[in-house]
């Protein structure tokens, strides 16, 4: 098997501007040149001289080189990207699952920083962080006003430093500063559990490099728990994706050996694969298979998929096959449409580039590039519907986005006007006390759609949404 991970030696998410990616890392720059054009190339040239000598005040010429690059990637579409030295170090960061900070998963609310959960082990737990805490400073920075991302980024930094969190505790009115001594951080992706008796649930949030290893201890969790599983709900819902062996790993646990999982096709020859649901195609080298532990019966256990929105990329890599072998009922609604392939290329020790080389094909040959995949059964998120569903963004909302490369797409004239219905709902519901509008947790006994999972794999009556419908592609604008 030649082309073994050819072009996917390392596969990864990232959020650029609302668009997520999965992406493959080709260490070695390809040794053919393409001829450049000689006027352009002079036009060029000729302008960053105008620039150097004519701008109203000395521009660096580094800055000069690297914005041209990063605007002549980005120009492409939403995917493709110039890695910097610092974002180079902050990719490579959220693709291990690890980094350096304080343990909080966090969110925005009131302009403040809400702790939505401390990580399990983490300094912050340790501190005694609790969820639903505000934090009002990050050392002696007003909180009020930054963006979520510029807070991540003052909570994170070396190893061994520390940091100062101003808390407000609302459940006991007070406020108060906690130092934290930052320390690597290793992120879970996976949880799982008996639901009730007979019946699992297993929940990827990411695939990251321990994602397989971690679903395989949980799966031998559930089944050490409950030997006689009678079916197994594979939560997919919000996974924005990662890594593409990882991907292919979780499929083959649950495919007959060697069928196909996915296949690319792009303009290089190395972007013309498939890959199986074969070690060849997810072992990393120097690894076992850890997918040799699993209970045989994984193979056969009635399965269920649940999907939404926010499923991109590698989760819509395992969706789509698990769907086109007929071996899982897909549910949920339709998944985000990330359907390219990224190719990782170091121009340097420290920089990079995310150049869009490929699309992603499902075993049936259908393009998941800016359609995504259909659910089965289409499922709202809650016994009263999906009221902002239509706000969410997918891949064929984006700027610039890459067709499907199958047929023209059409143009949604109701889009718009969901959208404008479901802002008022949302700006209505903003109105309720927060606890009335909290969104039930994923795998809680208050989730609707693994509600109605459970009642798929029963054979009980599944309530089916009454106003999903398959979103086709739309037309782009020229």
């Amino acid at each position: 098997m030649g082309h073994k991970l050819k072009i996917a030696g390392w596969v990864s998410v990232g959020v650029v501007a609302g668009a997520l990616t999965t992406i493959s890392l080709q260490t070695v720059a390809r040794g053919a040149m393409t001829p450049l054009p000689l006027e352009e190339i002079q036009q060029l040239s000729a302008v960053f001289g105008l620039v150097k000598t004519d701008y109203v005040e000395p521009v660096d010429d580094k800055k000069l080189i690297t914005d041209a690059i990063s605007g002549m990637v980005s120009s492409l579409d939403p995917h493709s990207q110039y890695f910097d030295k610092k974002s180079f170090k902050e990719f490579r960061e959220g693709t291990s699952g690890r980094f350096v900070g304080v343990g909080i998963e966090i969110t925005q609310e009131d302009g403040l920083i809400k702790v939505v959960s401390p990580i399990e082990g983490s300094p912050a737990f340790r501190a005694g962080l609790l969820t639903n805490d505000l934090i009002t400073k990050i050392d002696e920075t007003a909180v009020k006003g930054l963006s979520l991302n510029d807070a991540v980024k003052r909570m994170r930094g070396e190893p061994n430093t520390k940091v100062t969190l101003t808390i407000f505790r609302k459940d006991e009115s007070r406020t108060f500063p906690v130092t934290i001594t930052r320390e690597e951080i290793k992120t879970q992706s996976v949880k799982g559990k008996v639901v009730e008796p007979g019946y699992g649930w297993i929940r990827l949030s990411q695939f990251q490099e321990r994602s397989v290893d971690d679903f395989v201890r949980k799966i031998e969790e559930i089944y050490k728990q409950e030997p006689n599983l009678k079916g197994l709900v594979l939560d997919l819902r919000n996974d924005p994706g990662g890594l593409l062996d990882a991907a292919v790993a979780v499929s083959a646990a649950f495919l007959p050996d060697n069928v196909t999982v996915v296949t690319t096709n792009g303009q290089l020859a190395d972007s013309k694969a498939t890959y199986k649901a074969s070690p060849d195609y997810y072992l990393r080298r120097g690894g076992g298979d850890p997918l040799r532990r699993l209970p045989a019966a994984l193979k056969t256990v009635p399965l269920v998929v649940l999907v939404n929105e926010g499923s991109a990329s590698a989760s819509e890599i395992v969706a789509g096959a698990l769907q086109d072998h007929k071996r899982a009922t897909i549910m949920g609604s339709q998944t985000f449409g990330k359907g390219s392939v990224q190719t990782v290329r170091p121009l340097g020790p420290d920089t990079g580039i995310k150049l869009t080389t490929a699309r992603y094909y499902t075993p049936s040959g259908r393009s998941i590039q800016a359609k995504g995949i259909v659910p089965d059964v289409m499922v709202d998120e809650s016994e009263e519907g999906s009221p902002f569903a239509a706000l969410r963004m997918r891949e064929a909302d984006l700027d610039k986005h890459l067709g499907s490369g199958q047929g023209e797409e059409k143009k949604d004239e109701a889009r718009e006007k969901a959208r404008d219905e479901a802002r008022k709902r949302l700006e209505e519901e903003a109105k309720k006390p927060a606890p009335d509008r909290k969104v039930p947790e994923f795998g809680s006994d208050k989730d609707f759609q693994l509600a109605q999972a459970l009642n798929q794999l029963k054979g009980r009556t599944v309530m089916v949404s009454k106003t999903l419908t398959e979103r086709k592609e739309e037309k782009k604008e020229n």
